[in-house]
């Protein structure tokens, strides 16, 4: 399908990964899509694409290859391992098949610009998965940046902070930046249209568990980046927050500010014997739920439509060289200034 209605039929889609976002992604597309059709699950552990794909009435395969010449499947959403990500979109690109990406495209500059090239080449749409731009507050606060409102950007400020319980043996090097950070690099971005970073400044450590920052593994970050209208963003991450799952936002501008998130399934606070209590989200998932399904939404309206994506690779490589940046930074303990060839 490269273009037409939504009316014509539905978009045919694999998801490829199916863990805990391709499970999510699946049940989506099988459920709360109209416009879409959950085709297969495909994912090579033994027995993990058939688990998932059975209740939600869709074919399981161990091979995404199996993916490429299936007539019903008309586009992909990848949600494998994010080293995986690049080989994947090009492969499905030179398929004829349509490419939602979880976040991040790529982790090397050279592996983005073969995904942009390929992408360009074969006309498939591309979108990647940045799904905070989705989220109401970051939509309503992007909408005063773009009639003026909030006037020119200052001071941008984006955090993550995880509820914690993951395992160290299985975090990549660099994974806070290429994987968990670079939602706030896109952030950082998104709340200051038209510009590019011009420089990066990170510290990080293994505070979470400091047994291991000797393998390398970091798991808090702070990261400033300044950008070519003069604005200064800060994006901070961290992998355990006891309190439960935080993301937030800020703009100041000349004309005011926004902020985005609390992390409270509610508005209600109790207050007892103990004190104030505040019911917090403990999950990506339960915070960004709607945004993940408009995410979702929008590439599917793009497949029909023959448009372009809202979030396309020159986002994901503009967030990618942010994040390489921070990760140089970390290392040598100094400032990195971007190049012009890298934005």
């Amino acid at each position: 399908m490269t273009g037409g209605s939504a009316a014509d039929r539905p978009v045919g889609v694999a998801v490829i990964g199916s863990g805990r976002m391709g499970a999510f992604h699946a049940e989506t597309l099988a459920r709360r899509l109209p416009g879409a059709r959950l085709v297969a699950i495909a994912d090579p552990a033994p027995g993990a694409a058939e688990r998932l794909a059975g209740p939600l009435g869709a074919r399981a395969c161990t091979d995404a290859a199996q993916l490429w010449d299936d007539a019903e499947v008309d586009a992909v959403v990848i949600a494998a391992p994010a080293r995986a990500h690049a080989d994947l979109v090009v492969a499905a690109a030179f398929a004829g098949k349509h490419v939602f990406c979880e976040k991040p495209m790529a982790v090397s500059l050279a592996d983005a610009d073969r995904v942009i090239d390929v992408v360009g080449s074969t006309g498939v749409v591309l979108q990647v998965g940045f799904n905070r731009r989705f989220a109401a507050d970051w939509v309503a606060a992007r909408a005063l940046l773009d009639d003026g409102t909030l006037g020119t950007p200052r001071l941008l400020r984006s955090v993550t902070r995880d509820p914690g319980g993951f395992d160290p043996a299985r975090v990549p090097p660099d994974t806070i930046f290429l994987e968990t950070l670079i939602h706030d690099f896109d952030t950082l971005r998104f709340l200051n249209p038209s510009t590019e970073a011009v420089e990066v400044f990170a510290v990080a450590d293994a505070l979470v568990e400091p047994d291991w920052r000797e393998r390398g593994l970091v798991d808090t970050a702070v990261v400033t980046v300044r950008f070519s209208n003069g604005a200064v963003g800060t994006a901070e991450a961290c992998f355990e927050a006891a309190y439960g799952y935080d993301v937030r936002a800020e703009v100041l501008g000349s004309g005011g500010m926004a902020t985005m998130g609390d992390g409270r399934r509610t508005g209600m606070t109790f207050s007892g014997a103990d004190g104030r209590v505040v019911d917090t989200v403990r999950g990506d998932q339960e915070l960004f739920g709607d945004a993940y399904t408009a995410e979702l939404e929008a590439f599917v309206e793009a497949v029909c439509t023959g448009t372009p994506a809202p979030v396309t690779g020159l986002d994901a490589r503009a967030a990618l060289v942010i994040a390489l940046a921070a990760a140089e930074s970390a290392r040598v303990g100094q400032a990195v200034r971007l190049d012009r060839d890298e934005e």
